[in-house]
Order: C-alpha cells, then structure tokens, then sequence
C-alpha cells in the first residue's frame, strides 16, 4: 500500500521517480487468526480518513509520459529567454521608421522594391505532409544515469583587477550606447521636422484649397444672381406684352360696342321706360347693398358677444374648479 501510494503522488507531480529504502517482510501466518472476544473489542481505523489512500475520479487513468520531463530551472530558463527575446522583437519594431499618416482622402499602398519582383496571389500554396508515429510505449523511458561525483575540488584564488577592468572593458559598451543614443536621439529630431514641415504644407495646402473654394462658391453665386436677373427681366417684359394686348384688346371691343350701341341704346331705354322696368336707384341700393351689411354686423355683433359669454362661463367655471379642489384639500389635512 505505501509503495502504490508514493508512486501515485509523484505521479501527479509530472515526475516519475520511485525511491524507498530496503525493510525486512514481517513474518505473518498465512491464515488469519480466530476472532476472540478481546479482539470485538478493538478500534479499528477508518480507511476513508487514511492519507495513503488516493481521492478522485477512478475512470480517468494518468498518462505517464512517453520521455523523461525536462528541468523546471531549464524550462525557467526558456521561458526567460522567449520573453526576452520577443521584447527585444518589440523594441526594433517600436524604434523602426514609419511613414507619416495619409492625408485624408488618401491611403498607403505596399510596394515591392525588391530587384526582383514576386507574383502576390491570395490563393495560399498547399502541400500534404504524412508522419510516422512511435509505437506506444507500455512503460516511460529509463532516467539518465548521473554518476557519483568522485574525487576533491580544487579552487583557485583571483584577486581584484586581475581578470577584468572594469574602466578598460566598460568603454566600447559605454561609447556604443551613448552613439546608439545620439543617433537615435538625432533621428527623433529629424523625424520631428519633417512631420513639422509636412504639416506646414499640409496647413498651407488647406488653406489655399479654402481660398480657392470661397473663390468658387462667390463666383457660383454670382452666376446664380446673374441667371436670377435674367429670368425675372423676361418674366417681366413677357407681362407688360401681354397686358399692352389685353389693353388693346379691351380698348377695340369698347369702341366696336360704342359704335354698335350707339343707336341702340335709346330705342331700348324707351321701351323699357315705357314698359315700367325701371325702379328707383336709392331703394335698390338700399335693399341690396345697405339692409345685407347691416345683417352681417349684427350677426357679428351676436356671434361675439356669444364667445364673449363663452369664455366668461369657462373662465368661472375653470375658478370654480379650482377653489373646489383648493378647499378639498384643505379638509383633508
């Protein structure tokens, strides 16, 4: 039971490994011995409260694997060098040149400049590849075998200075730095006046559009009026044409019924006058034109003083309401 438990820790752990030092087998009878009465009596433990016994799911059984697991200091040690290196990846591409922005309305476009060009396609060249796999191992492989150390270690006393000199070996490093630094730093004030003197012709740029655009909106307007002018000059004389030849119209019908009625008209005021059709102008003026308006304002008089009392019951009515609800609210507190 000890050894089942021991290899199924270190098992968990990732690292199989067993190691157990050498006991005697204690002699026992091969049959059990009769229960008596001071055994009924015995406490026995509790297997469910033992550590050597194993908790968990039972159905899903541990994988050894295949080759021996690596140092947990070399994977350290990996792991330390993949970040670094993909910071110092990081740092070149952040100390890389770019190109400035695109204007608006433009955009960049990649470009080959490669002495020789390459045929750019979207379709992505695919290729099967088979493999082999090992045959399945019913056991891991065996650890490697570390020999004894042997033998007795030897030192060796260096003093200060004598192997490195830190003001001699410290230069090259310190001259590269400060140049890398100077150069960078002269790159940056570059790179500064030059996107200074795009956005100066940018602005100039801008401004002479917005000059040339406040030119063309004053010349469009200007046109607009013009044609504006022009339409309302037509619309105009087309009128005072058409009203000459009313005019014209109007005057040669009133002379050809002067001249048609000027006999006329005599005949049929006597034969009118005699027959008794004519009436007296001032009655007739005051039946139709007199005794209609003196109707209509007094039907206006009504109608007003009608909305008048109207909005006098609504106004009393609105204030009746009001005190009402002013006086129920009152005897409810």
């Amino acid at each position: 039971m000890p050894w089942v438990v021991q290899a199924q820790q270190e098992t968990q752990s990732g690292i199989y490994t067993f190691s157990s030092s050498p006991r005697a087998i204690l002699n026992r009878s091969k049959y059990r011995e009769p229960i008596t009465e001071n055994d009924k009596h015995a406490k026995y433990g509790n297997i469910m409260y033992d550590r050597r016994v194993v908790r968990g799911n039972t159905y899903a059984q541990y994988i050894l694997p295949a080759t021996p697991q690596p140092d947990p200091s070399e994977l350290r040690r990996q792991q330390e060098a993949r970040r670094r290196a993909i910071e110092r990846r990081r740092t070149k591409e952040q100390l890389r040149l770019r190109t400035p922005e695109p204007v608006e309305g433009r955009k960049h476009a990649d470009v080959q400049t490669d002495l020789y060009l390459l045929e750019l396609s979207d379709k992505i060249d695919e290729s099967s590849v088979e493999c082999q796999t090992d045959a399945f191992l019913d056991r891991p492989t065996t650890p490697l075998f570390i020999p004894v150390k042997s033998g007795k270690d030897v030192a060796t006393q260096i003093e200060e200075g004598e192997l490195f000199d830190f003001d001699v070996e410290v230069r090259p490093m310190l001259e590269v730095l400060v140049g890398k630094t100077v150069e960078q730093a002269l790159l940056e004030v570059m790179e500064e006046e030059e996107l200074a003197i795009l956005r100066a012709q940018q602005r100039a740029f801008e401004e002479l559009r917005s000059a040339e655009l406040v030119e063309v909106q004053r010349l469009e307007e200007q046109e607009r009026r013009r044609r504006e002018e022009k339409e309302r000059r037509i619309k105009q004389q087309r009128e005072v044409l058409q009203k000459e030849k009313e005019a014209a119209e109007k005057i040669a019908a009133q002379a050809f019924a002067k001249q048609y009625l000027s006999s006329l008209l005599p005949h049929v005021y006597n034969m009118l006058r005699d027959s008794g059709f004519f009436y007296d102008p001032v009655e007739r003026d005051v039946e139709t034109g007199f005794l209609p308006w003196l109707m209509a304002e007094v039907n206006s008089t009504l109608e007003k003083r009608y909305v008048a009392r109207t909005v006098l019951d609504t106004l009393i009515r609105d204030v009746t309401q009001q005190r009402l609800e002013a006086f129920q609210q009152v005897e409810h507190k």
